[in-house]
């Protein structure tokens, strides 16, 4: 499932006609501004778009794949909680000192964060039950499409009313809302850890991106990068099967 989000077009300016240079800069992935925050929405986008199918073809007897689909639930969960906690403790301070214009849009949005954190652990409870019980599965699989569609409306208030305000305020070089920043905050808080959680967010990014975000990253991860992909392949294709695991890694 390759990402739509992430795909980078040039945004050179113009040069000569059959110039060398300008063909490599037109190949060349453009760092992309908030890679942390604008990963997790392409992410939580693509997993809520699949994991209510995926409810839906659940068999009676399919009890290992109604466990993996709970695990995959939670772990969503759980990335969506660490990503508010980047945005209301770490960006969205920084915002209101250096925009604070923006302090209403940004207060409405922490509220938000709240009343979807708590959306997202009531349909967990029916995940739950769904997840053993097939007869049950269409009207959670419906209670994730309506919370799908409640979150695609917060991140496109942030998306296109706040990130590129943001662009304005922060220089390019800055960490805020970047993937190492995002990395470093599950690793203090806890979270999900590196390998799931950066496996997750690149699920079917280009590679010329992946590669381009992985640069930015320590050397550790870089290394461990190809194995880490793997494993979630692996894991992760019998939730969507076979063809789509396969799919994702040849992207």
């Amino acid at each position: 499932m390759p990402s739509r989000l992430l795909s980078l077009a040039s945004s050179s300016v113009p040069a000569q006609a059959g110039s060398q240079c300008q063909r490599a800069a037109d190949e060349e992935p453009q760092a992309i501004r908030f890679a942390g925050l604008r990963l997790v929405h392409n992410a939580l986008r693509r997993d809520l778009a699949r994991l209510p199918n995926a409810l839906r073809l659940l068999q009676p007897g399919e009890d290992e794949k109604g466990e993996a689909l709970l695990r995959h639930w939670t772990f969503v969960t759980a990335m969506l909680t660490c990503h508010h906690e980047q945005q209301d403790i770490r960006v969205w301070p920084l915002v209101r000192r250096f925009a604070p214009e923006l302090r209403l849009l940004l207060n409405w949005l922490e509220s938000d964060h709240h009343n979807l954190d708590h959306s997202f652990t009531r349909v967990t409870t029916l995940v739950r039950i769904a997840s053993r019980d097939a007869g049950s599965t269409w009207p959670v699989a419906y209670a994730m499409d309506d919370l799908a569609a409640r979150l695609e409306t917060h991140l496109r208030i942030e998306e296109r009313q706040l990130l590129p305000r943001m662009e304005r305020v922060f220089a390019r070089s800055s960490r805020v809302g970047s993937l190492p920043e995002l990395l470093d905050l599950l690793r203090s808080a806890d979270g999900p850890g590196t390998a799931d959680a950066l496996a997750w967010l690149l699920d079917g990014v280009e590679p010329a991106v992946v590669e381009s975000l992985l640069a930015q990253c320590d050397d550790d991860v870089a290394r461990n990068w190809p194995h880490w992909h793997a494993t979630y392949q692996r894991c992760t294709g019998l939730l969507w099967g076979p063809a789509e695991a396969l799919d994702g890694s040849a992207e």
